[in-house]
């Protein structure tokens, strides 16, 4: 196997970074949008988890084929950050004194209104779940990582992920059920894989600033 890049990362090299960023970033903001349902939030999280790729770069360990488990371990951490930070956030607002409400600009929201209900819809659902069974679901199904990259990604055995994902996808079946029982619909039907089941084995790696969460 060829470490060459992960070599380059770890001495901090330039041009092995632009590679890594041009190789992921796409695949991070995605997985952050459909995570967070916010653009904006998706586009912090790619700059927060580069920025954090740089500073653990000496902790890339020479494993799998590529670099993508190490920065999607980086990318849950930088998310779950980025929540408790936005739970913060709320509870601190709904302290202050309320002020006159700020007209919308409608017009400028209309082309990505379907986009943003159907991303609310879906993460209703997905809200309900325990936040291992979120994560699993969102770096096998949503961001096509395999089961060996994903359990990488969250530093539990590959097992594990198997197992979790299995007893996910019974939930979001029955919580999508509710969901449209109650006449709030939403894109479920496309939670398909869009590739990476994969089922070899794999070792497992911690991305993340000590003091993290474990995951559940």
């Amino acid at each position: 196997m060829d470490y060459s890049l992960h070599a380059r990362i770890r001495a901090g090299d330039p041009e092995a970074f632009r590679e890594l960023f041009r190789a992921h970033a796409q695949l991070v903001f995605r997985h952050a949008v459909r995570v967070s349902g916010d653009w904006a939030t998706a586009e912090d999280v790619v700059s927060l988890t580069f920025l954090e790729a740089w500073r653990l770069r000496a902790k890339l360990r020479d494993e799998g084929e590529t670099p993508r488990p190490w920065v999607m371990g980086i990318a849950v951490n930088v998310l779950r950050n980025t929540a408790r930070a936005a739970r913060r956030h709320s509870a601190a607002l709904t302290r202050l004194p309320a002020k006159d409400t700020v007209p919308d600009f409608v017009e400028e929201l209309v082309g990505r209104m379907a986009d943003a209900e159907e991303l609310a819809a879906a993460g209703r659902a997905l809200a309900r779940l325990r936040r291992g069974e979120r994560e699993v679901f969102t770096l096998c199904v949503w961001s096509g990582l395999s089961y060996a990259e994903a359990a990488q990604a969250l530093g539990v055995p590959v097992g594990t992920v198997r197992s979790r994902l299995s007893r996910t996808r019974t939930r979001l079946r029955r919580l999508a059920a509710e969901e449209l029982a109650t006449g709030r619909s939403g894109p479920y039907e496309r939670m398909e894989p869009v590739g990476g089941s994969g089922q070899q084995q794999g070792g497992r790696t911690t991305a993340a600033r000590s003091g993290e969460e474990t995951d559940r």
